[in-house]
């Protein structure tokens, strides 16, 4: 017989994800001060933690994709810290070349292979670029390849009451962000450059990404890899479909505040 601690302890993965969402709150950064909490997350992460990029003597991440961007962050609600960020980056509107559409087209261009699956040959309306995804160390024990494997592999039946517990779904958090935001735009086709490892976890939440270019060295082994909206939808995993549809409305009902935000997602 199980110990009435273990019993009391036991949730079900939905009890898990309502936890998660009572728990985190997902916020479009409109304003300049919302995107400069992402760019400090992410110096700290790519700048500071993993050496990706120069740190900067502002303490800021930024790059010139960042101005034709979407971006969004996961707040914890108890403590009001940035627990992770995204963005969504769309062609700019001053590019007219197809080969410069999206920024792994700049420094990947000559490793995608895919004939058909390639942001020069589809719709400039249409294509977007997932990236600079980002974990606050504290929200994580590993890298966010491993918290998503940890929170993949676990027994959604043994989870304690802890709200730790909930910290690995940040990174599926993320992805979702990402279909909310893609659809927010009126987009499809996805890109993402991500290391072999990642795909492969991500489709066990029902992200099916194809790989559409050859390996190459940057940051380590990546590779571009694509997802179609549209069939996304379809496959995430039944037990994600409530936070994903919770996501959307929160997100959505920030794009309709006010004029300024909807012309904001208007004109991306």
């Amino acid at each position: 017989m199980k110990p009435a601690s273990a019993v009391h302890d036991e949730v079900s993965a939905s009890q898990l994800l309502e936890r998660f969402r009572s728990g985190f709150r997902f916020k479009l950064a409109l304003t300049e001060e919302e995107r400069r909490k992402a760019y400090r997350l992410r110096h700290r992460v790519y700048c500071e933690e993993l050496e990706y990029e120069e740190p900067a003597d502002a303490g800021l991440e930024f790059d010139r994709h960042d101005e034709h961007s979407l971006h969004c962050l996961i707040e914890h609600r108890r403590s009001g810290e940035v627990a992770g960020c995204m963005r969504l980056v769309l062609p700019a509107d001053d590019e007219p070349s197809r080969d410069r559409r999206l920024p792994l087209q700049s420094y990947a261009n000559q490793s995608l292979t895919h004939a058909l699956l390639h942001p020069a040959t589809l719709s400039r309306d249409e294509i977007c670029e997932v990236s600079r995804l980002a974990i606050a160390p504290p929200f994580r024990r590993k890298s966010v390849a491993s918290e998503l494997e940890e929170s993949l592999q676990a027994d959604l039946g043994q989870f304690t009451a802890d709200e730790r517990r909930t910290f690995p779904i940040i990174v599926v958090g993320l992805f979702l962000a990402t279909y909310a935001l893609v659809g927010l735009t009126q987009r499809r086709h996805v890109f993402a450059m991500m290391e072999p490892r990642l795909p492969r976890l991500l489709s066990r939440s029902g992200f099916h990404f194809t790989r559409v270019g050859d390996a190459i060295d940057f940051h380590g082994k990546r590779s571009a890899f694509y997802i179609d909206l549209h069939k996304a939808e379809k496959e995430i995993h039944a037990d994600l479909l409530p936070l994903y549809e919770h996501v959307k409305s929160e997100l959505a009902a920030q794009a309709d505040v006010d004029s300024g935000s909807r012309s904001l997602i208007a004109a991306k």
